[in-house]
């Protein structure tokens, strides 16, 4: 009999089916995509965030962490990451233009270091802050003409472009703003030597307890970003949790003002 077949159509993500005159639509559903992603956003009105892989934001948070302990001004952190972001996007690259390497694509010919020296990130690190300590009135300098002095670049106005993003994440890592990094939808790996990492890039294994305001963020901030390399799932400071599973700061008593963390069990994975 005409008009009683069964008919399917797909619109739009939806199934309609057709049948003895009735219309019913199925609707199809899929699982969120949950991309991971590291975030910086400053508090204010005209505040911009800037997300990261939890890569880049490891290596960020490794390279503020060192000129923190040689005593250096956020402003230093802000030439570096500049330089990082221009020079590798904040990746550890295995090689580069000619014999660059690293995250500032240094190279062994020109006197920075061996290949192995410059693939690490602390090494790497400490050697563009010494030359950039010796350059006169570095921390006077714009940005861009900092980190070109640094690195002599084909490219000298290139860094200027990445100035907004890296004043973010030295500000974060400084600790001069509470809960400005999340990191979510985190795969964290075998719990790690925090305090060995610790101690290598910020000069104490001393993170757990109480300390200053500007101080604790700037703890909480670099645990946060380096979670997923050292198997991090929570950290608490000055009464606010963040945790992996929720991706996000939140206000909480039971915190406390003392900092604290955890780390996941091996091979878990967060949402």
């Amino acid at each position: 009999m005409r008009g009683c077949g069964l008919k399917v159509a797909m619109v739009l993500g939806a199934v309609i089916v057709l049948t003895a005159g009735i219309i019913v639509v199925v609707v199809l559903t899929r699982s969120p995509v949950r991309t991971p992603g590291c975030t910086v956003a400053l508090p204010g009105g005209n505040a911009t965030a800037y997300t990261f892989t939890p890569e880049q934001m490891n290596n960020a948070a490794t390279i503020s962490a060192v000129g923190a302990k040689l005593g250096l001004p956020a402003h230093a952190a802000t030439v570096a990451l500049a330089t990082a972001l221009q020079e590798s996007k904040l990746r550890n690259l295995e090689g580069g233009d000619r014999d660059s390497v690293g995250l500032f694509q240094q190279r062994p010919s020109q006197g920075w270091g061996t290949v192995a020296q410059l693939r690490d990130p602390v090494y790497a690190a400490t050697e563009f802050y010494q030359k950039l300590e010796k350059l006169p009135n570095w921390d006077t300098l714009p940005i861009t003409e900092a980190a070109q002095a640094v690195q002599r670049s084909g490219v000298p106005d290139a860094y200027a472009q990445w100035e907004p993003q890296s004043r973010a994440m030295a500000a974060a890592f400084n600790g001069q703003f509470p809960a400005a990094l999340t990191c979510r939808n985190l795969t964290p790996a075998a719990p790690g030597d925090v305090a060995a990492a610790a101690t290598q890039e910020l000069g104490t294994a001393g993170l757990s307890g109480a300390h200053p305001a500007a101080q604790g963020w700037a703890y909480a901030t670099w645990l946060v970003a380096r979670a997923e390399a050292l198997g991090v799932d929570k950290v608490s400071f000055a009464g606010q949790t963040w945790t992996a599973a929720s991706g996000s700061w939140a206000e909480d008593p039971a915190a406390g003002q003392n900092l604290s963390l955890h780390q996941a069990p091996a091979a878990q994975v967060s949402g």
